[in-house]
């Protein structure tokens, strides 16, 4: 007995000590992932790290293009790293992890910023990342593509799917949320924009002017905007007591007007908004209009609307569309970019919302005008929203069949239950990122029906579902007396810039 004890504790303790090294050898550090996963955008984010906050600290200059200064990231390994990358276009001077000097590699095109650590991170370890550059934005590419804008109009770091890397190193995938301090220097007499609240501007030096920022909720980077220019800034606050700061670019000629009328209204429309979604989710509103860009951004608590928008007068359907991203998008947002439903569809159908309340057209009739503009073999018909591609991610039927999806979902389960399932979205999502069919789920749980048939014809199958979107019986009706709604045309021109100006 006592030898095959002992031959067993042998054999025991020869397994335990593999166990230890295959622990061991599994638990060796590794390079964190240069992308998310993210299929449509291979490199977008980064794998191995989770960014908490962001600290910019930047100098520019829009004569030369030049932009110089320090991003500070403070972040957690989400695994044994011996190196990370992050997303980052222009080059940088020198790296700290930890207070020590880190190796790293510059973008060569492809926008990573691969970083060394001197010391490799232990999962769940926290880091503080110093990245020290100078570069001219404009003239660095990725992927072929340059987001940055540069002109008369100053600077801008605005754009979608991707900005960030042209000003700022960062875990750039709505995935990963943070924190944001930014603070631009820019020279006397121009502005310098961002999100969140204004806390304060000073004289930095002789002829330059020190704007800092803070965003105290969490934030998409492709939604943090950087704007230099000559703007007319003005601060006030909304009658929730929140800072309501908006900017007009001095160069907006005759449609300054229209543009004043429309982004002024911000706080109205968000007070309507948060009766059909929840309580608006952030600390600050406000709005910027640029010559810089012809479409608009949903960038959190601030959107940046192209000029374009407003030449043909004011347009508070193109503030609801913006604004409502700031619950659908900006809050809650999308877990991939093939989710682009979840932000544009939602944001779409507010325009509908806000007509209905403006008595412009109801929603059923807008809906039910959509439906029958557009023939069998109409574009609208040929993307699936729910998976639209990266080369279609803007397209139309993203924008308008994602929202007829939305009132077939309302007429399918009711208005009690349809408004229970928007506002329950922003409760359980609050703060994070959401998938298409988590928010099904969520539909059929509120509901108590089964939905798959009815996602399944207006979201994933291409061709034009049978049954309109107020049913059949109210599709004959509606069709029957249908007369154009008076909101109809601006929306679908808001939707052709919102659906033709990105970048890709």
């Amino acid at each position: 007995m006592r030898s095959r004890t002992r031959a067993g504790a042998g054999v025991l303790a020869a397994g335990v000590a593999s166990v230890l090294l295959a622990t061991t050898a599994s638990a060796a550090p590794e390079p964190g992932a240069p992308g998310a996963g993210d299929p449509y955008y291979p490199n977008a984010g980064n794998g191995g790290t989770d960014v908490l906050h962001y600290d910019i600290r930047l100098s520019y200059q829009p004569e030369t293009d030049l932009l110089s200064g320090t991003t500070t990231l403070l972040l957690t390994a989400t695994q044994d790293l011996s190196r990370f990358d992050l997303d980052f276009a222009l080059k940088a001077s020198s790296v700290l992890v930890n207070n020590r000097p880190a190796q790293f590699t510059n973008s060569d095109g492809n926008g990573e910023l691969v970083v060394t650590p001197a010391e490799a991170l232990a999962k769940g370890q926290t880091a503080t990342v110093v990245v020290k550059y100078s570069d001219t934005p404009s003239t660095e590419q990725v992927d072929g593509l340059n987001g940055w804008k540069h002109g008369d109009f100053g600077a801008l770091g605005v754009d979608e799917p991707q900005s960030a890397q042209w000003w700022f190193p960062s875990n750039d995938h709505p995935t990963d949320k943070a924190t944001f301090d930014v603070s631009i220097e820019a020279p006397d007499g121009l502005s310098a924009i961002t999100n969140g609240s204004l806390v304060r501007t000073t004289k930095s030096r002789a002829g330059w002017t020190r704007w800092n920022w803070r965003s105290t909720h969490p934030q998409a980077t492709y939604l943090t905007s950087f704007i230099v220019g000559k703007y007319d800034v003005r601060q006030s606050t909304t009658p929730e007591g929140k800072p309501f700061i908006t900017a007009y670019g001095t160069d907006l000629g005759d449609s300054r007007g229209a543009a004043e009328a429309s982004v002024e209204r911000t706080p109205e429309i968000n007070a309507f908004l948060a009766s059909q979604f929840g309580p608006y989710p952030f600390e600050a509103e406000g709005g910027v209009v640029t010559s810089g860009i012809s479409f608009s951004l949903e960038n959190q608590t601030r959107p940046t609307y192209g000029l374009k928008n407003f030449t043909s007068g004011a347009n508070t359907t193109l503030i609801a569309h913006e604004n409502a991203h700031q619950w659908y998008g900006d809050n809650v947002s999308l877990g991939r970019w093939s989710d682009i439903w979840l932000n544009e569809g939602f944001a779409s159908y507010a325009e509908w919302l806000w007509s209905e309340h403006e008595g412009e057209g109801t929603v059923a009739e807008l809906a039910q005008y959509t439906y029958d503009s557009n023939a069998a073999d109409a574009d609208l018909w040929k993307v699936v929203p729910a998976d639209p591609g990266a080369d279609n991610q803007f397209d139309s039927a993203v924008y308008d069949r994602g929202a007829l999806t939305l009132q077939a979902l309302r007429t399918t389960v009711g208005d009690d239950a349809f408004f229970t399932i928007l506002k329950d979205w922003q409760v359980e999502k609050a703060g994070k990122d959401g998938r298409i069919q988590e928010f099904i789920a969520l539909a059929e749980k509120v509901s108590g029906k089964p939905l798959h048939e009815l996602f399944q014809t207006w979201l994933y199958t291409a061709g034009k579902p049978a049954a309109g979107p107020n049913g059949a019986a109210a599709a004959r009706t509606a069709h029957a007396a249908a007369a154009k709604p008076k909101s109809w045309d601006q929306i679908q021109a808001n939707h052709r810039l919102l659906a033709t100006e990105h970048r890709h």
